[in-house]
């Protein structure tokens, strides 16, 4: 994935915009639940992975938890997934789920991620999210300039 692979571009292009969005890592390791018939990490738990580090950073890096976005009345929905698999995973690795903001536009926000085997520090898979931003009823609204605040760090 072009726009993940080279940190050091996507925090240059970040300085150009005068915006900058930290990247946090989470570990996890697999579980006997993750592993597919084919003795490997099935496709759809990438997803798991990175939506529970998402969830922990939220409430640890950026302080403010999924129950503060409920309790301000929004809530987030995943409006698209792109998911590039470059190595299996197998039971009780260790992995690094590597999150970091590109970019906030309108009611969306785009998340790279990058998941690495941490014995091998090779990369399992990277990808992104879109996120799109809600309101009770579940309609789309422009992300608050003080949440964008508190995730501009």
């Amino acid at each position: 994935m072009d726009d993940f692979s080279n940190l050091e571009a996507v925090s240059i292009s970040f300085l150009r915009n005068k915006v900058m969005f930290t990247a946090f890592e989470t570990e996890i390791t697999i579980r006997p639940d993750d592993i597919d018939y084919n003795n490997h990490v099935h496709s759809t738990k990438y997803l798991d992975y990175v939506l529970a580090a998402r969830f922990v950073q939220m409430r640890e890096n950026y302080k403010m938890s999924m129950d503060e976005f409920v309790e301000l009345g929004y809530n987030w929905f995943v409006s698209t997934i792109h998911i590039d698999y470059k190595r299996a995973l197998v039971l009780e690795d260790k992995i690094t789920v590597r999150t970091q903001i590109e970019s906030v536009s309108g009611a969306q926000v785009k998340v790279l991620f990058r998941i690495v085997k941490q014995t091998t520090k090779k990369i399992s898979a990277e990808g992104y999210f879109f996120y799109t931003m809600v309101d009770k009823s579940g309609k789309p609204v422009r992300i608050p300039q003080e949440i964008i605040e508190r995730y501009s760090i």
